[in-house]
């Protein structure tokens, strides 16, 4: 029935499509991936995050997605997008659900775009409402995207107003991030079950100069069910919105005081090209939560980084980038003093430590930016063969939490439960990361690549237990994964 139910729509929406073509011009575009990941110590140990499952080697996933874009005329369109969905990331494994033998009952079409664009008539005013690309703003797209809320989906309004023409605008908007319970509510009271952004944005361009001044709102309900919302890599790196935005303390032991709580994020990006050649970046966040609620719950932080690139070579473009996010103290009854954050896709060059820009998904190591330092170096779009392009990178990490205080909250919320080895670093702790990644193009839509990296880290017993630790002492993590991307 419901490959019945799929098929009738998609008829209804050809049907619609056509009919349509005299009045309205219809454009498609999409993205399909088809590739294997080969894994040793994944997580470092092959586990999950709490050591209750282990990671199978040799997986074979693929996904799709299908852009339409139906524009009425240069002032009015809408937008659907549609893909395969078998997990947090948007991919499908083959020989589960849409990829059994036979298919029985198991269809994973969603729609991941939903939004209506327009101009109010006789202006460059432009109005982006439905479900839609959402991300806060960031300096440059090679360092992966913003660590509060970039690189997601959301059901959103937006509008962008021009001010002085390719010099100054003001963009704007509300979110509605999570609705528990939409309509009527589970009781007979009204419930705070939802979490509610409001954005500014007001980006400057000048010549040699830009910088885009912004800042967030969230409204907070207490009955939003938090913990139930896997973001990021979901449930491989055990990233929720309840950990992204509550202390550990927070988390599961000590209930919020109040229905409702403020949290609220300013920030800056700035881009400088005045040197010939050279280009440099840089991103300041502050942001904080839960200010008004018992001092246990509340959770505030800095985030910063620092980036450049030389863009004159003919083969290569090297790339180095610098950050530093604040990290928890030894106390956890003061509250959190990382940066609360929606959802974290920030890593430059590709980095295989973190969740970004790779080909494929299920490719990275899962290292939090927030609460961590470290550097990242690396070679971007090297070309020394025809249709053959390569990426190396080198990143070494470390935390700057507190290990009394990771300690802490896994003696309170269960080892892995709220922080993750790997994935949050103490200031005793490191990673070391390198990454090989190769693409040739077989035609100009559709590519061959190949994903290589490894990756050793050093972990404290005294945090982490010695069940965990041991596994990393067995060797290093590493993967390859291969595949094909064809774009059209």
């Amino acid at each position: 029935m419901k490959r019945l139910l799929f098929l009738a729509v998609l008829t209804g929406l050809i049907t619609v499509a056509a009919a349509a073509q005299a009045q309205t011009q219809v454009s498609v575009s999409g993205d399909a991936r088809i590739y294997a990941t080969f894994w040793s110590k994944y997580q470092y140990t092959n586990w999950n995050f709490n050591g209750t499952q282990t990671w199978q080697s040799l997986n074979i996933f693929e996904r799709f997605r299908l852009k339409t874009d139906f524009v009425a005329n240069e002032d009015l369109k809408f937008r659907l997008g549609i893909r395969i969905d078998d997990g947090p990331t948007g991919n499908a494994a083959w020989g589960h659900a849409t990829f059994t033998i036979d298919n029985p009952d198991a269809t994973s079409i969603q729609v991941y775009q939903a939004y209506m664009q327009f101009n109010w008539p006789n202006t460059d005013v432009q109005f982006t409402i439905g479900y839609q690309d959402f991300d806060l703003p960031f300096s440059a797209d090679w360092l992966g995207a913003n660590p509060v809320m970039g690189g997601t989906d959301a059901a959103a309004a937006v509008v962008e107003i021009p001010v002085i023409y390719d010099h100054f605008q003001i963009k704007t908007g509300f979110s509605r991030l999570l609705d528990a319970s939409p309509g009527f509510q589970q009781t007979t009271t009204q419930q705070a079950d939802r979490l509610d952004a409001y954005f500014l944005t007001l980006p400057i361009s000048l010549e040699d100069f830009k910088a885009t001044p912004w800042g967030m709102v969230a409204v907070a309900g207490r009955d939003a069910g938090y913990g139930g919302i896997s973001v990021g890599q979901g449930p491989y790196t055990n990233e929720t919105l309840a950990t992204n935005l509550f202390s550990a303390g927070g988390f599961s032991t000590v209930p919020l005081r109040n229905a409702q709580n403020a949290y609220w994020w300013a920030g800056t990006t700035v881009t400088v090209s005045s040197l010939d050649f050279f280009k440099f970046y840089g991103d300041v966040i502050y942001g904080s939560g839960n200010d008004s609620d018992r001092k246990i719950n509340r959770r505030q932080g800095l985030f910063f980084d620092v980036a450049a690139e030389y863009t004159d070579l003919d083969y290569f473009t090297p790339q180095v980038t610098f950050w530093y996010s604040t990290g928890e103290d030894k106390s956890l009854s003061n509250g959190s003093e990382r940066l609360p954050c929606v959802v974290n896709y920030w890593g430059p060059t590709s980095s295989f430590l973190f969740n970004t820009t790779q080909e494929f998904n299920y490719g990275f190591m899962g290292t939090n930016s927030i609460g961590s330092w470290g550097l990242v170096a690396g070679l971007e779009k090297i070309s020394l063969l025809p249709d053959l392009t390569n990426r190396l990178v080198f990143t070494y990490a470390r935390g700057t939490n507190s290990p009394a205080g990771l300690r802490a909250a896994n003696l309170l919320n269960g080892v892995g439960n709220y922080v993750q080895m790997g994935r949050d670093l103490t200031s005793q702790e490191y990673e070391l990361a390198v990454n090989l990644d190769t693409k040739y193009d077989i035609y100009q839509n559709l590519a061959a690549i190949a994903e290589t990296g490894w990756s050793h880290g050093d972990f404290q017993t005294s945090v982490w237990t010695h069940r965990f630790t041991s596994q990393t002492r067995n060797g290093d993590a590493w993967k390859v994964a291969v595949g094909l991307r064809y774009q059209f």
